[in-house]
């Protein structure tokens, strides 16, 4: 089976650069957020059952799932979290293992020299044993919390309130975590500590 490592990380923090770097290097990464977005459109009923456990319609006027009004109902509290979680991540595991199952293993080149691997990004795999299971090793990419806030109201052209909600929701720890990548400087001086932090995975990951 193809090894797979997680790359995870708060909102802002960088772990979306740090996969971009390794995506330019050749390793095949898993996008958590943007694969979720497609599985509402790809999979029969999935809007129609998160619409029933919250007994609320999250459409536009196109039909498609409204994703900010999703949002703004998921993050109001950790219960409502947990239902959306609970219906939507067993699909999303579904589909990172038929995608880190399509890939050889062997017949491309590896990172730095390393045995072929897969990343899967994703901002909430800790505490989930059900993700937890399915990779070899985890990378969390910290970065000093205004600068996070900063770079998400920036991205994302959101309320600084609503990205601090957001951050509530998905903060983490860093129990169980292989190796960490600290994002407090400029691009270079992230890719290099990427770069050394995976050298290091090697030996775990084999």
């Amino acid at each position: 089976m193809m090894k797979a490592v997680a790359v995870t990380g708060g909102i802002g923090s960088g772990k979306s650069v740090v996969c971009a770097h390794l995506q330019r290097c050749g390793v095949p990464v898993y996008d958590s957020d943007s694969r979720t977005k497609t599985l509402y459109d790809r999979c029969p009923g999935l809007i129609e059952e998160v619409e029933e456990a919250f007994g609320m319609c999250f459409r536009d006027g196109d039909g498609r799932l409204d994703r900010r009004a999703l949002a703004a109902v998921a993050f109001a509290d950790r219960a409502a979290l947990e239902r959306l979680e609970s219906i939507v991540h067993p699909k999303v595991l579904e589909d990172f293992i038929d995608w880190r199952d399509s890939y050889p293993g062997q017949g491309w080149r590896g990172y730095a020299g390393a045995e072929p691997f897969v990343v899967m990004e994703s901002a909430i795999i800790l505490g989930k044993p059900a993700f937890l299971s399915q990779v070899d090793a985890v990378v969390l990419v910290t970065a000093p919390l205004e600068r996070r806030i900063d770079r998400a109201v920036r991205r994302d052209a959101c309320p600084r309130e609503d990205i601090i909600a957001r951050m509530a929701s998905q903060e983490t720890v860093e129990d169980g975590v292989d190796a960490l990548i600290i994002n407090d400087s400029d691009l270079e001086t992230l890719y290099r500590r990427t770069d050394s932090a995976f050298s290091g995975l090697f030996k775990i990951i084999g």
